[in-house]
């Protein structure tokens, strides 16, 4: 098999773990070969770690509001609509639902992207806690912080998609 053929099957298999960003998996292809499942792993957390400040604020950008109306809508991606559900995001009261939104927009105006967080990691209330505490950070340090966290994202989406069969040589 070619290269491009091999960097076509790496992009189809693993394109979709960074949300709308199949740059991520394009780039870590070429970090290969991988010798293990850890290595896929880190080469799209090197590239992450790695994109110009433009990249990274286009990668967390990428991103859905946490319950919001792309989730109402009901257009999220498979992985961040099972990635909610798994913090209840889709199972809030109205006061709840108000509150994300209220922080959502509050979030949005500060630093003109969207509340990035692993929800796999945190439950409804520690979500509130962190936009809560993050609506304190300065504009750097919060696109460090959501860079940050799309790296956990991808991570396990990635442990996820490798589950299924062993990573490309």
């Amino acid at each position: 098999m070619s290269a491009d053929a091999d960097g076509a099957a790496f992009r189809a298999r693993f394109g979709h773990v960074a949300e709308h960003s199949p740059w991520v998996a394009e780039e870590a292809f070429t970090r290969g070969p991988f010798a293990s499942d850890d290595a896929v792993v880190d080469a799209f957390a090197a590239v992450i770690r790695g994109a110009t400040r433009e990249r990274r604020l286009a990668l967390v950008r990428a991103h859905p509001d946490l319950a919001g109306r792309a989730a109402v809508a009901g257009e999220l991606t498979a992985d961040s609509a099972r990635e909610q559900a798994s913090a209840g995001l889709d199972r809030m009261t109205p006061d709840e639902f108000a509150r994300f939104g209220r922080l959502n927009d509050a979030y949005r105006a500060r630093f003109g992207f969207p509340f990035v967080i692993c929800v796999r990691e945190h439950t409804r209330a520690s979500i509130l806690d962190a936009y809560e505490r993050r609506l304190g950070n300065d504009a750097e340090a919060e696109l460090d912080t959501a860079a940050a966290e799309v790296a956990k994202i991808v991570a396990l989406r990635l442990r996820d998609a490798l589950r299924d069969e062993p990573p490309p040589a």
